[in-house]
């Protein structure tokens, strides 16, 4: 019969485990050792309690919500019960039972996240109510509709409160939104009778934009259109017969200016062709560099690189992605050159390759003289586990010294 400390096996194979209400029978193994056959039960309850610390940890890091953690408690805890296994299970249940007050204190947090999030909304719909309130008292016609749907998609993102506190802010909020509505339609009724005044207006923007047509000051004369388009914008409709005769000649002198614009565009970048050649070469230059033979060597040639790079200027336009994205690729891979040094070289990870490889060589070492003495003792079945186990160990061995190798 063997023992353990917290179960023991009997003579015909039968294991039990020690609880404070006495032993109780958990499973046989015939087949086996009595050693063999703890060590089955025993890893049982390993298992268990792995499973234990791990809802633990997912519990108390917030990672699995209230509600799913109580579910998952009953659940672990139903397993451990009673479970076939060796081990210290009362203490386990212990474990799992005092997840229930992690739990519990969670709950409480999340009411009050909760509570908290209802009384932030409550000031977000006064705040919006009251920012409703005064764009209606306002004469902010242009941008106030705009900002009022804007406070309607906050409000709509906010959730609701009690019913009657959301109605009554929503009510202040609606009527808002009427009155401003009702005004801002009023004005625009009036602005109708304004439409010969918009008249003089654009005529005198017209007048200007086509004296600007032939302007060879680009930039300046750029910014006076965008200048005289809004101006056109705010000066509001006039008469449509004359409205859209005035638009045509605004656009047509504003055509003229911008097609002389691009043209002269044009000519630089066919100025700028031959810059785009010498760059050109610059990149057969980089390019060559990869991949990367000796990479001090290639970054000091890849300075040397850049520096004729910038200097050889400007390059037309529609050239310009294609060739900064080939020198950035080069660049880039100098770069993963480097870093992948860095990364093969570092010390932290060839020493937990080495540490892994210590503890791979002393399990070998241990399998080896648990085999020599299976041999000796002529047990086929344990040979052939032992030899299995050993060619396994061997296997991941190899792989770690071939990933010290890289670390090295």
């Amino acid at each position: 019969m063997t023992g353990h400390e917290w179960g023991r096996v009997d003579e015909d194979g039968t294991v039990y485990v020690r609880t404070s209400d006495g032993e109780r029978a958990v499973g046989q193994y015939p087949e086996g050792s009595p050693a063999e056959a703890l060590k089955f039960f025993t890893d049982r309850y390993d298992a268990l309690k792995f499973e234990v610390e791990l809802l633990e940890r997912r519990i108390s890091t917030g990672a699995v919500g209230p509600e799913d953690a109580a579910a998952s408690v009953q659940k672990v805890r139903a397993a451990v019960t009673d479970a076939n296994a060796v081990g210290d299970l009362e203490g386990l249940l212990t474990r799992v039972d005092a997840l229930t007050t992690t739990i519990d204190a969670q709950r409480e947090a999340k009411k009050a996240e909760r509570a908290e999030k209802v009384a932030a909304a409550r000031g977000e719909k006064e705040r919006i109510a009251s920012a409703a309130e005064a764009i209606a008292e306002g004469d902010d016609w242009r941008n106030g509709a705009n900002r009022l749907r804007d406070l309607l998609e906050e409000w709509k993102a906010l959730p609701r409160l009690d019913r009657s506190s959301d109605d009554a802010l929503w009510r202040r909020f609606s009527g808002a939104r009427t009155a401003y509505t009702r005004r801002r339609k009023s004005h625009f009724a009036q602005l109708n009778e304004k439409r010969e005044g918009a008249r003089a207006v654009k005529e005198r923007l017209v007048v200007e934009a086509e004296s600007l047509a032939t302007s060879t000051e680009w930039g300046p004369t750029a910014g006076r259109y965008r200048d005289l388009m809004r101006d056109w914008k705010a000066a509001g409709p006039a008469p449509r017969d004359v409205d859209e005769a005035l638009w045509r000649r605004f656009r047509g002198a504003q055509d003229a200016f911008f097609g002389a614009r691009d043209a002269a565009n044009s000519a630089l970048d066919a100025e700028f062709a031959g810059n785009a050649e010498v760059k050109e070469q610059i990149l057969v230059e980089a390019e060559a560099l990869v991949p990367v033979q000796d990479l001090e060597a290639a970054k000091r040639a890849f300075r040397d690189l850049a520096e004729r790079w910038d200097a050889a200027g400007k390059v037309p336009r529609d050239r310009m992605k294609d060739l900064e994205g080939r020198m950035r690729r080069v660049e880039q891979a100098l770069r993963g050159v480097e870093d992948e040094q860095w990364r093969r070289s570092d010390p932290e990870k060839s020493a937990r390759a080495n540490d892994v490889i210590t503890k791979l060589e002393s399990a070998i070492a241990e399998v080896e003289a648990d085999l020599e003495q299976a041999r000796a003792a002529g047990n086929q079945k344990k040979i052939a586990e032992l030899e299995s186990n050993l060619a396994s160990r061997q296997m991941f061995l190899d792989a770690a010294r071939r990933a010290s190798a890289d670390f090295g």
